[in-house]
């Protein structure tokens, strides 16, 4: 029988809190590890409570999402993070992928879709909603030196560069089997190579190397 994905949540708003605590808990495949209203015993709170998966709100009192997001991924990397935010500025949006973050939603996110980016970022990916994503885009510099025709620099196929440019484009793993008529486990085979290629160990990390080297 398949482990439930423990998912832990830091939110001030106590009504978000407890909606989100009930739509978690009464989800199959999903365990709610805690609900906590601020980030300040983070370090501890992690070990103790075993998150697979964290959502972060970003402004918290006392702590602030990023810096407990940071925190996290200094002690304990193999957790996701994704940060559930009413913000879709730059400054945030970028601190949060330059620290690490896994995913960025904003708190407007219907539930299905929430239930969905935990169950992609427990998978691998980097859940972000289209508008996060196109903030994401303009944080990188296009890059200004002409594109090699052969073999890309990191070595990757034909294939895996199409991938990887949908991922910069904000595809989910769903979004691209459809796209390219090929089989889930299929794009998770690509994009698992795509990150040993590129030495990276995240979908943003991919997503930043590949707007940073021009290799979309």
């Amino acid at each position: 029988m398949e482990t439930a994905t423990r998912v832990l949540i830091y939110e001030d708003n106590p009504d978000l809190r407890i909606s989100l605590s009930q739509l978690l808990g009464g989800t199959p495949g999903l365990e709610l590890a805690g609900a906590l209203g601020n980030c300040q015993q983070v370090e501890t709170d992690i070990p103790r409570l075993k998150p697979d998966v964290v959502l972060m709100d970003i402004d918290m009192p006392g702590l602030n999402g990023i810096e407990g997001l940071k925190r996290i991924k200094a002690k304990s990397p193999g957790v996701s993070v994704v940060m559930l935010t009413v913000f879709e500025d730059n400054d945030r949006v970028f601190q949060a992928v330059c620290a690490g973050a896994d995913g960025y939603l904003l708190k407007k996110t219907p539930p299905a879709k929430l239930l969905d980016a935990i169950n992609e970022v427990k998978a691998g990916g980097a859940p972000m909603t289209p508008a996060i994503a196109r903030q994401v885009l303009r944080l990188f510099p296009k890059p200004v030196a002409p594109r090699q025709q052969e073999d890309s620099p990191a070595n990757l196929s034909a294939r895996e560069q199409e991938i990887l440019g949908l991922l910069v484009e904000g595809y989910s793993y769903k979004m691209i089997a459809h796209d390219r008529g090929i089989s889930l486990d299929t794009v998770r085979s690509h994009i698992k190579k795509i990150y040993e290629k590129l030495h990276v160990r995240s979908m943003t990390e991919a997503v930043s190397k590949a707007l940073r080297q021009g290799l979309t």
